[in-house]
């Protein structure tokens, strides 16, 4: 993949790695960056930082993102790399309601979905174009304290994973951004597990994750570690899954005292 002179798209664009990916972006040459987010003041202010393009969009309205396609291969041409970057959380388990379950499989799974069903015939017949997906290390692994965050990562993965099998011979590209612990708006607060998980772990900055994000389609690798431990964890996982469960429920009861 290359990023000079590419038309990329970043949703989750105003904040954290989004707008980190953003800036690199600008930064190695993109023809033009869309910094796309539901918070559009936050796009627009990012965007006119770098260059780019601000739009307000619901990653979760298909309607929207087939008009934001249209858009801009109106004024700009084809689509080269589509970050789906958006992505939101919950602190809790099964005692939470079918809406905030619902919420993050829409954002976190389902926006690939209906972004990837209007890119990828459009690829197909370039034979050229690339999806980034930005999943999580809880996609591979999990995470304590959220379980539909956690649920809905491995769905990302999967999804980025079919869509590679699929359509990999087809011109399509696809990379899995799977970063552990990254200083974020997601994870300013105090005292949630999830968060006490990460920063025990070790925080790096999101710009850190654009430099592994801008290394990795260099190479089009479908997993982009920022944190290269997350591969030695998955490989533990699958090795001895009952360890592995066992020595994540130890983690969790120290942290929770």
């Amino acid at each position: 993949m290359q990023i000079s002179g590419a038309t990329i798209v970043v949703t989750g664009g105003a904040s954290g790695i989004g707008k980190a990916m953003s800036r690199r972006f600008v930064e190695h040459g993109a023809a033009v960056v869309y910094v796309v987010d539901l918070d559009g003041p936050g796009a627009a202010a990012v965007a006119d930082e770098i260059g780019g393009v601000g739009v307000e969009l619901d990653v979760t309205d298909e309607a929207a993102i087939v008009n934001l396609i249209e858009q801009i291969e109106r004024d700009h041409g084809p689509i080269d790399l589509w970050c789906g970057n958006a992505g939101i959380g919950a602190n809790g388990g099964v005692e939470l309601d079918d809406d905030v379950w619902n919420a993050n499989w829409n954002v976190n799974v389902l926006a690939h979905v209906k972004a990837c069903r209007h890119l990828i015939p459009r690829w197909i017949a370039r034979g050229s174009g690339h999806l980034l997906i930005t999943a999580s290390a809880a996609g591979l692994l999990t995470n304590l304290g959220t379980a539909p965050y956690a649920v809905t990562k491995h769905g990302a993965v999967a999804f980025a994973e079919w869509v590679r099998i699929t359509h990999g011979n087809d011109g399509v590209g696809v990379s899995c951004l799977c970063p552990q612990g990254v200083r974020t708006p997601m994870t300013e607060a105090d005292g949630e597990l999830a968060i006490e998980v990460v920063k025990a772990m070790g925080m790096i900055e999101p710009e850190e994750v654009a430099d592994a994000v801008v290394a990795g389609l260099a190479e089009d690798a479908f997993l982009i570690l920022p944190h290269p431990e997350v591969a030695q964890f998955e490989q533990r996982r699958a090795g001895d899954r009952e360890r592995w469960l066992q020595g994540m429920q130890k983690l969790q009861a120290r942290l929770l005292g």
